[in-house]
């Protein structure tokens, strides 16, 4: 069995859902549909968005299990093969880019988890989907019905679903996506292009019509044009002296080019309009950005996402017993990974601290790990200590 018809073949808890609104809903239809503008298929919006999707990609997941006193990291091993290898066509990296790239397109992303007899979460699937529907049945179970790129509708408890909006407007459930934020701007940039490639079209076109007093065979006036061209307008012929002659029954008329070129102020303020909607700018998507610059980036933009993902895993895997338990699902990713090399370097005070294990310390400047046992436990140089011990270890008395 194929992994489309497996994802069609999932069997809802209730078969038959009937549609049913909330009040608050109803005016927008309880749904959401992609754009049909195909955002993907611009340059702009896919530089734009591209360094947002390879740093999701770069996401660390882990289960967390415990509380801050005891915590254990990825304690099961079905919860490490679903973060890590989420299905057999897809690792874990280009399964995250794939839910970034819904997540800044359509405002929504969308993923299916598929369980095991025994209810355990071991495989998830990105749903691409035209169009998807919120439904209701008689007990007021959520149901999300897709309509998928081949027409097909399918339909899967949200319990089952994976589901990160963005820009959450009048609508509770679903994001507010691009379409009418980004129409203008991009019929704006779309028409900017054109004019360009118009100019370009429009710098080979006839340039001089030559009328003649008497009808001729198409053949001759063919003939006549090109001995035009070759005296006259080949500048390459050293003879050429910059004038030319016609017969009588021939007159030369000059057509002024329409060499229109779109104002490049213009251009840019509709690029700048269209960074600041993504709440990035050029120095991001080129690639220039200093520390600060990033280290602002991905706080404002990077780091939400990652919450809302870890959030949407957590309360989607694990059982509210689960989570009473202090289970929980993360996507470490630290902005320090693009910081200064005389900020990582600075980071060992944070190792001779035991804030960091020097295996953390090692990942942040891109080496590997010690391969001891010592590289995963937190040390601390002798002259430091608790607040409430002594040199001596014991712990002190008021001074006394």
């Amino acid at each position: 069995m194929n992994i489309l018809t497996r994802l069609i073949n999932l069997i809802t808890r209730n078969k038959n859902p009937t549609e049913v609104m909330y009040q608050l809903l109803r005016e927008r239809g309880n749904g959401c549909w992609e754009w049909d503008g195909k955002l993907y298929e611009s340059d702009l919006i896919r530089a734009i968005i591209r360094p947002f999707v390879i740093s999701a990609g770069k996401f660390n997941p882990k289960q967390i299990t415990g509380t801050a006193a005891a915590t254990k990291v990825n304690a099961d091993a079905y919860l490490t093969f679903l973060l890590k290898f989420p299905n057999p066509i897809m690792t874990g990296q280009k399964f995250r880019e794939k839910l970034a790239w819904q997540y800044m397109l359509n405002g929504n992303a969308f993923a299916l988890l598929y369980r095991d007899e025994n209810g355990f979460a071991v495989q998830a699937y990105p749903i691409n989907a035209y169009g998807v529907q919120a439904k209701y049945d008689e007990k007021m179970n959520l149901y999300l019905e897709f309509v998928l790129e081949n027409g097909k509708t399918v339909t899967y408890p949200y319990s089952d679903v994976i589901h990160v909006p963005h820009d959450l407007g009048s609508n509770e459930l679903f994001g507010s996506g691009n379409r009418k934020a980004l129409e203008p701007l991009m019929t704006v940039v779309t028409a900017t292009d054109g004019s360009i490639v118009s100019a370009i079209k429009n710098s080979g076109i006839i340039r001089w019509l030559l009328k003649y007093s008497r009808s001729m065979r198409a053949e001759e006036l063919k003939t006549r044009a090109e001995e035009f061209a070759s005296s006259f307008l080949d500048t390459t012929d050293n003879k050429n002296v910059g004038v030319a002659a016609t017969g009588s029954d021939a007159d030369a008329v000059q057509i002024a080019p329409n060499d229109y070129v779109p104002n490049a102020l213009l251009q840019d303020r509709t690029t700048r309009r269209v960074l600041e909607y993504f709440n990035t700018n050029e120095k991001i998507v080129m690639s220039t950005y200093t520390e600060d610059e990033w280290n602002a980036y991905y706080e404002a933009v990077i780091e939400p996402f990652a919450v809302a993902l870890g959030e949407e895993f957590t309360r989607k895997v694990f059982s509210r017993r689960d989570i009473g338990l202090g289970n929980r699902i993360i996507f470490d990713s630290t902005s320090l990974q693009y910081a200064s090399m005389s900020t990582k370097l600075a980071l060992v005070q944070m190792v001779d601290r035991g804030a960091m294990t020097p295996n953390q310390w090692r990942e942040i400047l891109n080496m590997g790990p010690t391969g001891t046992p010592e590289g995963d436990m937190y040390i601390r140089r002798l002259d430091t200590g608790l607040a409430n011990q002594n040199k001596n270890g014991g712990e002190s008395n008021n001074g006394k």
